[in-house]
């Protein structure tokens, strides 16, 4: 990034990039917070850590506190465990939901591998049926095209030379349904 760009954002774009401001600023009461060109009710993880410091070392109750800076008391342990094991960064929120494919695990690829023959075009629809017949997982069909374009990729990476003659990518379903035939007509093969 220029340098031009980088004087241009503000910390309020900084921390809505990194996922620590704090969409209910309104909520924190602590006086400090009010006024202040240090505290900022907007950073959550200074609002977390000021929560974690009154608690400790102003001795304020655990309700007290969790009402002062308009968390939840839940919300106050559970900053507090990833204090104490991660320190300041700890109190930086995390994406919620799943960290990757929980379903898909080494046996459920091998399986779909096995049932795909090189070339052929990847039927997600029917691995689908067949995946919830032979192993009772329920599995989106785009699930199953993207982990098989993935498992590819890696193939390749890992030094697996892959066919040439072999179109080893996945088929977009716009292409498989005729939505962007003309683009490909137009800018050729």
């Amino acid at each position: 990034m220029s340098a031009k760009y980088e004087s241009k954002r503000t910390k309020m774009d900084v921390l809505i990039e990194e996922g620590t401001f704090n969409p209910t600023p309104e909520k924190v009461r602590d006086p400090k917070f009010r006024g202040s060109e240090f505290f900022d009710p907007h950073d959550a993880v200074q609002v977390k850590y000021e929560m974690l410091r009154r608690v400790s070392i102003d001795k304020v109750s655990v309700t007290e506190a969790s009402d002062e800076y308009g968390v939840s008391r839940p919300t106050y342990y559970q900053a507090k465990v990833n204090f104490d094991m991660a320190g300041i960064a700890g109190l930086v929120p995390t994406k919620p939901g799943p960290r990757g494919p929980h379903k898909i695990d080494d046996k459920v690829l091998a399986f779909l591998q096995a049932q795909t023959a090189p070339g052929e075009p990847v039927r997600a629809r029917e691995l689908a049926k067949l995946l919830r017949q032979e192993l009772d997982i329920e599995l989106h069909p785009r699930s199953i095209e993207r982990v098989l374009k993935k498992a590819t990729r890696k193939h390749c990476r890992d030094g697996g030379m892959p066919d040439p003659t072999v179109d080893h990518r996945v088929p977009v379903r716009g292409i498989a349904q005729g939505r962007l035939r003309r683009s490909a007509a137009t800018y050729g093969p």
